[in-house]
């Protein structure tokens, strides 16, 4: 099983890799998510896959009788799943706000789209009061 999920990650690198590289802001989003993803089924992997019981110990004991599952696999990839969500959040803002100004996706044309002066009343009034 760990083989599987082994190639399996490799793929997910690959693939996220790829469309990282690409020339487009939501391909580069894509590959980011299935980056993220990879990263998650690696640390679940390197976790000693085990069909064994949780980690549950009876009330009169101190330490539990036979094998049991690790939760700290489990606890990584539940963080590395909110860090992860928060960044493809902040990647996705970035994302709107770069095509809403510019016009494109595609990084390539990004340099050519830039606006080179605007005037003041032509800014943004991101995160400033409206005046009536």
């Amino acid at each position: 099983m760990e083989t599987v999920l082994a190639i399996m990650c490799g793929c997910l690198v690959a693939g996220g890799i790829y469309l990282l590289l690409s020339q487009n802001l939501v391909r580069m989003l894509f590959g980011l998510i299935m980056l993220s993803n990879a990263v998650n089924l690696a640390i679940f992997a390197a976790g000693n896959l085990t069909h064994t019981k949780p980690a549950l110990i009876a009330a009169e004991q101190n330490t539990p009788t036979g094998a049991v599952a690790n939760a700290l696999p489990q606890a990584l990839i539940l963080t590395a799943i909110v860090i992860g969500f928060a960044l493809l959040v902040f990647m996705f803002v970035l994302f709107y706000r770069s095509y809403e100004v510019l016009g494109t996706a595609d990084t390539r044309r990004m340099p050519e789209e830039e606006p080179a002066h605007r005037a003041p009343s032509e800014r943004s009034t991101a995160g400033q009061e409206m005046r009536p």
